[in-house]
C-alpha cells in the first residue's frame, strides 16, 4: 500500500466465510499475494479472484491451509501470465477447446482470438465454483444473489504515511505549481494557438 494514498476496501463477514473486495488485490501473479495475508488465511481456504473487462484479464488462486494449490492469470494481450497447480474440473472444458471465441461480426480480416477461450467467461465460472455467485454470467439455481449482499466500505491508509493535513497540503502545493489553466484552439490550417476566456466569449 502506498504511503501517500488511501485504498478503498469493502468487507463483510458471515459464519464460515469472510469477503474482502479491494483493487489492491488485483495482481498479475496471484502467487505473489502478500505472505501476511496468506498467513491470515491459515486453517481454511483462501480464494483470490480478479477480472478486468477492458483487457479481458482474469486471475484466480486458491490456498488450502496456507498452501497454494492453484493459480491462473491470463489475458489475450499477455497470454498465460501464471499457471500453477492442477486445473480444476470446471476449467477443463475451456482448455479442451469447448468454448472457442467466435469471430467478431463485420471484421473478416480480424485474426483468431489469441486464447482458446474468453478469459472473462472462465472467470465467471470460477466465481460460481469458488465463491457461489457470478457478476455477469447467467444466474443458476443455488447461486448467491450478489446484489443482496451488503458490504461495509473502508478507506485504508498507511499509519506511517502522511496525515490527512499533510496530504491536503501536498495537493495544494501541486495545484499551486500548475499555475493558471491554459486553453488552446485550432487555426484553420490545423495549427494550435492559445486563447483566453475573452476569446471564447
Amino acid at each position: 500500500m502506498g504511503a501517500k494514498t488511501g485504498v478503498i476496501a469493502y468487507a463483510t463477514s458471515f459464519p464460515g466465510a469472510e469477503l474482502i473486495c479491494c483493487a489492491h488485490f488485483m495482481i498479475d501473479n496471484p502467487s505473489r499475494f502478500p505472505a501476511h495475508l496468506v498467513e491470515a488465511g491459515k486453517g481454511r481456504r483462501l480464494v483470490l479472484h480478479a477480472m478486468h473487462s477492458v483487457v479481458d484479464w482474469v486471475a484466480f488462486a486458491v490456498w488450502e491451509d496456507g498452501r497454494l494449490v492453484r493459480s491462473l492469470s491470463l489475458s489475450p494481450g499477455n497470454g498465460v501470465i501464471e499457471d500453477i497447480g492442477e486445473p480444476y474440473p470446471f476449467e477443463l472444458p475451456y482448455w479442451n477447446g469447448e468454448h472457442p471465441v467466435p469471430p467478431t461480426p463485420g471484421r473478416p480480416d480480424e485474426g483468431p482470438y489469441p486464447l482458446p477461450f474468453h478469459p472473462l467467461e472462465l472467470g465467471e465460472d470460477a466465481l460460481r465454483e469458488l465463491l457461489g455467485f457470478t457478476v455477469e454470467g447467467s444466474v443458476e439455481p443455488g447461486d448467491v444473489d450478489a446484489e443482496a449482499v451488503e458490504l461495509l466500505g473502508f478507506t485504508v491508509i498507511d499509519p506511517d504515511g502522511p496525515t490527512p493535513e499533510e496530504r491536503r497540503a501536498e495537493f495544494e502545493a501541486v495545484v499551486a505549481r500548475m499555475g493558471e489553466p491554459r486553453m488552446f484552439t485550432y487555426r484553420p490550417d490545423g495549427s494550435v494557438r492559445e486563447v483566453s476566456l475573452d476569446d471564447l466569449g
